[in-house]
């Protein structure tokens, strides 16, 4: 699975590529998943150009993305878009059209109480889980941990030379995850190595101008579909040269298997 996250919390700052207005949105969300990517996340906008939880918003931009794609769409419910924990499952329950998904980041106040009511209303909940955070403990210990649609592990570390070992310890700390699919990705300098450990490892991931806005050779992207582009060849090599050192070792360990015994010696030696 490769999600194309069109735009997350930027805004105009980072450049006319990142889609704001609910066309803009549908169209990159079109060029990407005809690109290669098998679902959409998207942060709706105000007028102003901010993350927005109201039922308005919400409504225009799944709308105009569900035009033009025949793919899962789903949206953020980040702090940052209703600071107010109380009001969260509150603008959840006002929606007026649904997502198929929406990422609940677990670290946050009140992460519970809005995934029960994502979930009442039948949408399915990415548990975000944060690198650097309480979230992978507190998902352990979640009820609702095996009713999640997937888990996001999301890695905040930006280096590219730390963002890998970043990723296998968040792994590591998630566990078992409930039994629940993983997505791996990282963000701005860690998204193409964690990227790259999410193809080695055969775990979902994603890109997006959400995550970076340069491509792998550090040139600045074009677009969302460029991403997935080259996300996908990305994500294949690594796969390619994981199989291939495995394919190696088991040769390796084949022909130490039927190995004969040297000739001309007895047991000792003689």
């Amino acid at each position: 699975m490769m999600q194309v996250c069109v735009n997350g919390t930027r805004g105009p700052g980072d450049g006319a590529i990142v889609p704001m207005s609910p066309g803009a949105l549908a169209d990159s969300a079109a060029h990407a998943v005809a690109a290669g990517a098998s679902d959409v996340h998207a942060h709706p906008k105000s007028p102003c150009g901010k993350d927005t939880l109201s039922a308005k918003a919400v409504a225009a931009t799944l709308e105009a993305i569900r035009s033009q794609v025949r793919v899962p769409v789903g949206v953020t419910t980040g702090a940052w878009a209703e600071p107010d924990p109380a009001a969260r499952p509150a603008r959840v329950r006002a929606w007026t059209v649904l997502p198929d998904h929406a990422s609940v980041n677990w670290h946050e106040p009140g992460a519970e109480e809005l995934a029960a009511a994502l979930l009442e209303r039948g949408v399915g909940v990415e548990a975000g889980i944060f690198s650097g955070t309480e979230g992978a403990a507190r998902f352990a210990a979640s009820p609702l941990g095996p009713r999640v649609l997937r888990v996001l592990a999301e890695v905040t570390d930006p280096a590219p030379d730390t963002a890998g070992e970043t990723a296998l310890d968040l792994l590591a700390r998630l566990g078992t995850a409930h039994g629940r699919p993983v997505l791996l990705h990282g963000e701005e300098g860690g998204a193409w190595p964690v990227l790259r450990l999410a193809g080695r490892l055969g775990l979902a991931t994603r890109v997006g101008l959400e995550d970076t806005l340069f491509l792998p050779d550090g040139a600045r992207a074009a677009s969302n579909a460029q991403l997935v582009t080259a996300g996908l060849a990305e994500y294949a090599r690594e796969r390619e040269r994981r199989r291939r050192q495995q394919r190696e070792k088991q040769t390796l360990a084949a022909g130490k298997a039927v190995a004969p015994p040297v000739s001309g010696t007895d047991s000792r030696g003689r």
